[in-house]
Formats: structure tokens, sequence, C-alpha cells
């Protein structure tokens, strides 16, 4: 019973890092200009690198994100 806790209270931890982390790059793909993307991309990237640490996404699951908002902000005018 208590793995059963403590695997739910994971489950929510975990959960609300993750839509954290999606919501603060969708925060950046909606920024007008690409000096403040620019501006906000280091903690978004911290975020990123954090949500590897505790096993909430991939390595390669994360480079990938970084190397696409990299993309993505340098695109825009």
């Amino acid at each position: 019973m208590k793995n059963i806790r403590k695997s739910a209270q994971r489950r929510k931890v975990n959960y609300s890092k993750k839509r954290r982390l999606k919501n603060a790059i969708k925060h950046i793909k909606r920024l007008d200009s690409k000096k403040s993307a620019l501006k906000a991309y280091p903690e978004v990237q911290s975020l990123i690198d954090r949500a590897i640490q505790d096993g909430i996404i991939n390595k390669n699951t994360a480079s990938r994100y970084k190397s696409r908002l990299l993309k993505f902000i340098s695109g825009k005018k």
C-alpha cells in the first residue's frame, strides 16, 4: 500500500514538472520578437536540464527540444 501511495505522489510531481516544461516551450514559441525569445531561452534550457536529472525526459529528447527551440528562435525576424 505504501508503494502505491508513493507512486501516485511521484506521478503527480512528474506530471506537473512535465506540464511546466511544455508550457515554457509553448511560451517561447508565442513570443513576438527574437530578442525576447533569446532572453527567455536560458530559463527553459534550465527546466529541460532539470527534467533530465529528475528522470522525466530522456537525454536525447532534451537535446532535440533544445535544438528545435534554437532553430525556431533563429528563424524569427
